[in-house]
């Protein structure tokens, strides 16, 4: 399996070459062979298969990079986040290039974002408020509908959106050195906008 799936991916990459966005998340394909390496996902349809961490091109949604979930990688410092590890991993033939990563909150952080940046690439992601970089303020801040704060901490920018009257949207960008709010009636910032168009999974 392992030499199908590397051969796959070798070849994905060799004829398709991506745009400056790509899209990473996970995948479960749906299976019911036995194997130690199943995962059970009750958010999905099919809640039991084979996970897989996917890069794909933003535009064409064609897969770029990938590998299985197999347990324990041993090529993962033991001080390095999951997330990070596996953005980091699939962006490896990508970085240097001025590309963008788009991502949902289960791999977007401050730490990964300042160690795409040195690789020349930005990060636009929803943060999960159990973040501990995220403020007490912040995880509990109950604004007023439709409006926007905006944080910065260098070249990272982080949008708090307050979509619903009970629920705000964290989202970080480097990609976004200034942060523009809409005119219509949601106001919603163009890193939200952009976001929500981009994110593919």
């Amino acid at each position: 399996m392992s030499y199908v799936w590397d051969t796959f991916i070798e070849n994905c990459q060799k004829y398709y070459k991506p745009g400056p966005y790509i899209s990473i998340d996970e995948q479960l394909f749906p299976t019911k062979a036995r194997c130690r390496f199943m995962q059970f996902m009750g958010s999905k349809p099919d809640k039991y298969g084979q996970k897989f961490w996917l890069a794909v091109d933003k535009e064409s949604k064609y897969t770029v990079n990938g590998f299985p979930h197999l347990g324990k990688d041993d090529q993962r410092p033991t001080n390095q986040r999951l997330g990070d590890h596996v953005v980091t991993k699939l962006m490896q033939p990508y970085l240097n290039n001025g590309r963008n990563v788009i991502c949902d909150n289960f791999f977007t952080s401050l730490a990964l974002a300042e160690t795409l940046e040195m690789k020349r690439t930005s990060i636009v992601g929803t943060v999960n408020r159990a973040r501990r970089e995220i403020s007490t303020k912040i995880k509990t801040a109950r604004d007023e509908l439709y409006s926007t704060t905006i944080l910065k901490k260098g070249n990272t920018s982080l949008t708090v959106y307050q979509g619903k009257p009970t629920k705000n949207v964290i989202l970080m960008s480097t990609m976004h050195p200034v942060v523009l709010i809409g005119t219509d009636t949601k106001k919603k910032p163009d890193t939200i906008k952009f976001y929500n168009e981009s994110k593919y999974g």
